[in-house]
């Protein structure tokens, strides 16, 4: 089997690894970045990001991560489109299994990001991408002038819900609080939207349609009880996140939501492996947040590769 040797693997290409390559590049490490499909991870999908330095206007997130992706090949970190199949971490060489190869380093970064939660209710998974979607900025135009449903109530259902308005007739937001944990500016933005209409200490208990797609969901009152079937078209599903760890199998220290443990060095428990962005356990998961993980853990690396 074929191997490649680089100083650095970075297995994920969203916000959090391609920074990391862009500060190990700059350092002069040879740098590999993995990834099973296009750079950018989930950011690819944000309609109008407001909140990342730098833009005034705010930028999308298609843009924005095409930009950092330029940078980080300018650099010279190579970007490889493949699927890790397997990983071997323990030793001071590092080797990462990929279809057909393998790539061996001394230092690896993981940077998988997470994977949108689902709600585990009747008719989720019949009609997940024919009704339901966690995108809007990727369906919003399959339902113009219809009514939908939203389920969240943190900035991306909130942010999401107002891009749906630019489509739909109307959004049910429901939500199972009292009050959305979304920052101030998206509430007032959703409060004074007439296209949206929160349901509050609400969840959805199941998912209803026919051959052709969603037709109802069935919502329950968390404090009365009291069960309503809401006629829509469509589902949009944004209640938080899963990490993408379970090819870790063990590797590394994970807490008890699946998590990666890591300091605020980015090292994880195997040394030599450090975590960063949304696959980590971390208070906040936002681009800003991811970025100053990668440079932290490419900083880091670098340090223990010299050392080394």
């Amino acid at each position: 089997m074929k191997n490649t040797e680089y100083d650095l693997v970075i297995i994920g290409a969203g916000p959090a690894g391609l920074s990391a390559a862009i500060y190990a590049a700059r350092a002069r490490l040879s740098v590999a970045v993995l990834e099973e499909a296009a750079p950018g991870g989930q950011i690819l999908v944000t309609d109008l990001i407001e909140n990342y330095p730098g833009f005034a206007e705010g930028i999308s997130g298609a843009e924005l991560m095409m930009k950092i992706s330029e940078q980080a090949q300018r650099f010279e970190a190579e970007i490889i489109t493949e699927e890790v199949t397997g990983l071997d971490l323990s030793g001071p060489v590092k080797t990462v299994q990929l279809a057909g190869n393998q790539v061996s380093a001394r230092a690896v970064i993981i940077a998988t990001g997470a994977s949108p939660r689902k709600l585990g209710i009747p008719g989720e998974n019949r009609y997940y991408g024919q009704g339901i979607s966690t995108c809007a900025t990727c369906d919003a135009p399959f339902f113009k002038d219809a009514v939908v449903a939203a389920v969240g109530g943190g900035d991306t259902a909130v942010q999401e819900s107002l891009f749906l308005t630019r489509f739909v007739r109307k959004v049910y937001l429901i939500h199972r609080r009292d009050q959305l944990r979304a920052t101030r500016i998206l509430q007032e933005r959703a409060f004074e939207n007439d296209k949206i209409e929160i349901l509050w200490d609400s969840r959805p208990t199941a998912i209803k349609g026919g051959d052709a797609g969603v037709e109802a969901v069935s919502v329950e009152n968390v404090k009365t009880g009291e069960q309503t079937d809401l006629a829509v078209s469509g589902c949009f599903i944004w209640v938080g996140v899963t990490p993408n760890t379970a090819f870790l199998n063990g590797i590394v220290d994970l807490d008890e939501n699946g998590f990666i443990k890591a300091d605020k060095r980015m090292q994880t428990s195997e040394p030599g492996v450090y975590a960063v962005g949304d696959v980590r356990d971390t208070p906040l998961r936002q681009v800003v947040t991811a970025v100053g993980d990668g440079a932290i853990a490419a900083t880091e690396a670098a340090n223990y590769i010299e050392s080394k």
